[in-house]
């Protein structure tokens, strides 16, 4: 059975048989949720590579002490992915949050597109993202993963367009696209920026700004999927034919 993994940013100098404390919304996750107890054994992560398997010393309802066993560095690894989501409507952009950061993207950039049914302003703004980050976050423990994704501010197309200019491989899917994502060769390819339009579509404008950037526009096979979904279709097709699933 895999041990639980919570997030604590107490490992940047810790070594070997040094206590820590795991406190906060982490420590009461631990201590009255999980009801980790004294003698049992826990991973914890800083969500930037470095991960250590502990011992709890001590446990109460909010707050862990623990031993560290052994600690471990992954480089992060390549190619590094980026998906730019249309931030659809309801729950469907926490869900495509997810499934994205459990197949181990690097980031998600939410994107105002012209067509996406949910506007995110003001206030709501604020709540809509820091939702998509706790989704990352929770979905990072569950995965086990050592490097949690970056999901930025929402962006503009015009934003979208600078990133794509600045990616090795730059993925615009499109439902009518004759170009199969499969024909895109990954040699040498060291950034991947795939852009996932909204429920209503990429607008004629949007798809020429991308493709002036240098956006490959491809179709993913011959039905269409919902926007909280395709991305992860189309990054788990392009890392599985990677170093990085091999």
């Amino acid at each position: 059975m895999s041990l639980p993994v919570f997030l604590s940013d107490a490992l940047a100098d810790a070594r070997e048989g040094t206590i820590v404390v795991l406190d906060g919304e982490e420590g009461r996750h631990a201590g009255t949720v999980r009801r980790i107890r004294a003698g049992e054994q826990v991973v914890l992560t800083d969500g930037a590579g470095t991960s250590a398997t502990c011992t709890v010393t001590e446990a109460g309802k909010a707050r862990l002490s623990l031993r560290i066993d052994a600690t471990g560095y992954v480089e992060r690894p390549l190619p590094h992915v980026t998906v730019v989501q249309a931030i659809p409507k309801g729950d469907r952009g926490e869900l495509a949050v997810e499934m994205l950061t459990e197949i181990d993207v690097d980031r998600i950039v939410p994107w105002a597109a012209a067509r996406s049914v949910a506007v995110w302003r003001g206030d709501r703004a604020a709540k809509s993202l820091a939702r998509w980050r706790a989704t990352a976050r929770e979905a990072s423990k569950q995965a086990r993963r050592s490097w949690l994704p970056e999901v930025t501010e929402q962006a503009s197309t015009d934003e979208v367009v600078d990133l794509l200019g600045r990616s090795d491989l730059a993925v615009v899917l499109h439902e009518s696209a004759q170009l199969p994502l499969a024909a895109l060769q990954l040699e040498d390819v060291e950034r991947i920026v795939v852009v996932v339009g909204p429920e209503g579509g990429i607008t004629d404008d949007e798809l020429a700004a991308f493709s002036s950037a240098g956006g490959e526009v491809v179709r993913l096979g011959s039905s269409v999927l919902r926007t909280s979904t395709a991305g992860v279709v189309a990054v788990s097709a392009l890392l599985a034919r990677s170093l990085r699933w091999s």
